[in-house]
């Protein structure tokens, strides 16, 4: 099925590399104009911008922070002033401080709710505006398994993905009317810079919990955003899609 977004603008946060930026450079594809949100990584976010335009696509990168509210008002706004509209909102953005529990400092926990899950409300919030006045739009959260099964290490990184399936099904609930759409997305293992770093031992022993016995890949994430993005998912909300290989089936 080929997928057009001719026509449609979307906001990726977190694009600069990994998942995010296969998802703003599918999205482009699409034919959509994308905006590509960065934090601090400016010539990362410059690398997707050209692989963008080099294959024909519109792109314009945006520095926010979008855990912080002025930020996010500015990044906003900045959108809406280039292009005039929003159609599609894709919350990718997000880290990790791994570590156990019972070492686990307070700013440890604070930091990832604060990127992985208030940056959520944040962007959320400020796209609704635009999104209710033309009573149409699409919402993308980027969650993880982690935040269904769990993972040893990661309490604060699981507790804000879980937050976000929740945050999900709330906003679907109160925004179906005003004919946006919002799904979370929960990827298993994608091959990432984490990935490559694993040794071989970690890696046989994390393919072995997967049933198609290999991790994912950073597009096949994307073309399932692309896909709820489209036409074709009008009917489709408040869902919380795995995309993990069969790992938590």
């Amino acid at each position: 099925m080929k997928v057009d977004l001719t026509g449609r603008v979307a906001l990726v946060t977190g694009a600069g590399r990994g998942i995010g930026r296969a998802i703003a450079a599918t999205l482009a594809g699409a034919g959509a104009q994308v905006v590509v949100n960065y934090q601090q990584n400016v010539t990362a976010a410059e690398e997707t911008i050209a692989a963008i335009t080099a294959a024909g696509g519109t792109a314009q990168a945006v520095q926010a922070d979008v855990s912080q509210g002025a930020d996010v008002e500015r990044l906003f706004k900045t959108t809406l002033e280039t292009y005039g509209q929003l159609d599609i909102l894709v919350n990718n953005a997000g880290t990790t401080r791994d570590m156990l529990l019972l070492r686990m400092k307070e700013e440890d926990f604070d930091a990832i709710l604060q990127t992985n899950l208030r940056s959520v409300y944040l962007c959320t919030r400020a796209a609704l505006r635009p999104m209710s006045k033309r009573r149409a739009g699409r919402i993308i959260n980027i969650s993880s398994v982690v935040g269904i099964m769990g993972n040893a290490g990661q309490a604060n990184y699981a507790a804000s993905k879980a937050g976000i399936i929740g945050f999900t099904k709330a906003t679907a609930r109160e925004m179906a009317s005003r004919g946006i759409t919002v799904n979370a997305v929960a990827p298993g293992f994608i091959e990432t810079e984490l990935t490559d770093a694993m040794n071989d031992e970690i890696r046989k022993n994390l393919l072995g919990t997967i049933p198609l016995g290999r991790f994912g890949q950073s597009q096949e994430v994307a073309g399932l955003v692309c896909f709820l993005a489209s036409d074709a998912a009008a009917y489709i909300t408040g869902q919380t899609l795995t995309i993990d290989g069969g790992m938590v089936m």
